[in-house]
């Protein structure tokens, strides 16, 4: 029997924030050449500075998936007691 608060169907969104990151990753790329070759320096560096930030998302995104579930309780876990304030 379940303890917990949270839904028994719960899943993690770090395959679509992988997924949406890799198409991220593919417009930048594309946004970064198509600027740089349309003599739009200003645009090809805003395009390569998201495309930076879109990579490190990615690699976060991958060492969380890497991980594996073992930062989160099984259903055999109660929950945490809330925190009720100093009881000195």
């Amino acid at each position: 029997m379940r303890t917990g608060s949270e839904p028994t169907t719960a899943r993690s969104p770090l395959r679509m924030r992988f997924w949406l990151s890799l198409w991220g990753v593919v417009w930048a790329i594309a946004g970064t050449v198509a600027f740089a070759l349309a003599g739009r320096t200003g645009w090809a560096v805003a395009c390569g500075v998201l495309w930076l930030v879109i990579t490190v998302d990615l690699a976060l995104v991958l060492r969380h998936i890497r991980q594996g579930p073992h930062y989160q309780p099984g259903p055999d876990v109660p929950p945490y007691e809330p925190d009720h304030g100093d009881t000195r």
